[in-house]
């Protein structure tokens, strides 16, 4: 019904619905494309394993379940290859004056506030196929464990810049408490 003439408007405006995952005025840092390729290597060599075995078990005994294994699982690494890179592409964190932000998630989509008071450390690892492509993770922690946050993909560089703007802003945060 809409309002009578000279009646104030309603006091809230409709939410949109990506609202949650989109706060007014943030801007996003996406994580770094170099992480899907990472994932996409170690994720293929895991698929291809198994489906080297199941072709050349069914062209050694012509068995149709096994070349229909094949297929399966050739099938999942051909999803694989097209999901991952999606799934990086949703990564993304903010630093904010008071908090750290980071959203990740297509179907599922997730976003985890950090308040810097709230950090214990702040570690940064790579492993040997991370640092050949030159991303890191950034693992934040907290007094809970189930609070703890990472951002994988980021430049080594940022890791860097990262790990030590989030530890003096969390140690300045703790020393008011």
């Amino acid at each position: 019904m809409p309002a009578a003439p000279g009646s104030a408007a309603p006091a809230s405006a409709p939410v949109r619905e990506s609202e949650p995952f989109e706060p007014a005025g943030v801007v996003w840092t996406p994580v770094s494309r170099r992480l899907a390729t990472a994932r996409l290597i170690s994720g293929v060599s895991w698929l291809a394993v198994p489906l080297v075995g199941l072709v050349v078990a069914a062209a050694l005994t012509g068995i149709l379940g096994l070349w229909l294994g094949a297929v399966g699982v050739a099938l999942l690494t051909a999803w694989t290859a097209w999901l991952v890179p999606r799934q990086v592409r949703a990564m993304a964190y903010a630093e904010r004056a008071d908090d750290l932000l980071l959203r990740k998630g297509i179907l599922f989509r997730s976003m985890v506030v950090v308040p810097y008071g709230r950090m214990q450390y702040v570690d940064v690892s790579a492993g040997p196929l991370a640092r050949r492509l030159g991303i890191a993770s950034v693992q934040l922690h907290t007094a809970s464990p189930g609070t703890d946050a990472s951002i994988d993909g980021l430049p080594t560089a940022e890791a860097a810049r990262l790990r030590d703007q989030l530890a003096s802003r969390g140690e300045a945060r703790l020393a008011g408490l």
